[in-house]
């Protein structure tokens, strides 16, 4: 039995070990730490702290928030990334450009620049105000948090498939009596959901660990809208480290759970549309 082939590329063994040493040394034994760090709680102890009311209603907020967010920008980065691609008009680059903004920008200026923006006294805050609509410290500044901050991934993940989608193959099934909605269903999105679908897991993932974009205009009322990864920080301030290592845990197996649910949606699309 033959356990590798022979490549003319040479170095497959220097290479593959230099890989798995730097996927050990950055990935598996910091998160390998995590657990042998909680280790030293009970499981009494350990039940306690992952499933107090303060954590699980930071739990449903940061998962919770994070899945919208990622639905809306699944949508709304189709969209962006369509435009662009399909389109030719004035300005087109310097609108290509800003969509990277959020990956360039510190999470933290991000933060401090939506929340005066929101704020009840802000630039758009003032006008909502008084329709009873309030953005900023309430679970709706979260979203727009994690909208912005998650917003490039779909786009810059569905605009290669574009490309390679060539305007041919519509205007094909046009001239063959497809309607708009038969193109869209049957032409369209077929090649672009492997590719939505990504965008969507990676601003997904994004938004459950974001903090500095969110701590800002959250407010941080506890039980309200707290999210997780402040309660492991403020764990950490009062030396809790067993308490936040536990709380991390946590959210690591939930979102390898979630991710890896995602990952097998891909492959089951992907498998069903040949692409």
């Amino acid at each position: 039995m033959k356990w590798r082939q022979h490549s003319i590329i040479p170095g497959f063994g220097l290479t593959m070990g230099f890989t798995l040493t730097y996927l050990s040394l950055i990935v598996v034994i910091p998160l390998a730490g995590l657990f042998v760090k909680s280790a030293g709680l009970s499981w009494a102890e350990f039940w306690a702290t992952i499933s107090s009311p303060r954590v699980v209603a930071s739990y449903r907020l940061s998962f919770g928030i994070a899945l919208a967010a990622a639905i809306v920008n699944a949508v709304f980065g189709l969209v962006v990334a369509w435009v662009l691609e399909r389109y030719t008009f004035p300005g087109r680059r310097v609108v290509d450009a800003l969509v990277d903004l959020p990956f360039a920008l510190p999470t933290a200026v991000a933060g401090i620049s939506l929340t005066a923006i929101y704020a009840p006294n802000g630039f758009i805050g003032r006008w909502l105000e008084p329709l009873g609509l309030r953005i900023a410290f309430t679970p709706l500044g979260i979203l727009v948090a994690l909208v912005f901050v998650g917003f490039p991934f779909v786009v810059r993940t569905v605009q290669p498939v574009l490309a390679d989608l060539e305007s041919e193959v519509e205007e094909a099934a046009a001239s063959l009596g497809a309607n708009r909605l038969q193109t869209l269903r049957r032409v369209i999105f077929p090649p672009l959901t492997p590719a939505i679908l990504t965008g969507a897991a990676l601003a997904f993932a994004r938004g459950i660990g974001e903090y500095g974009s969110v701590i800002f205009i959250s407010g941080n009322m506890p039980m309200r809208t707290e999210i997780t990864p402040l309660l492991i920080v403020t764990k950490l301030e009062q030396y809790e480290y067993a308490g936040a290592t536990a709380i991390a845990v946590v959210m690591l197996v939930a979102s390898f759970g979630l991710l890896s649910l995602i990952n097998l949606l891909q492959w089951h699309t992907r498998r069903r549309f040949g692409t």
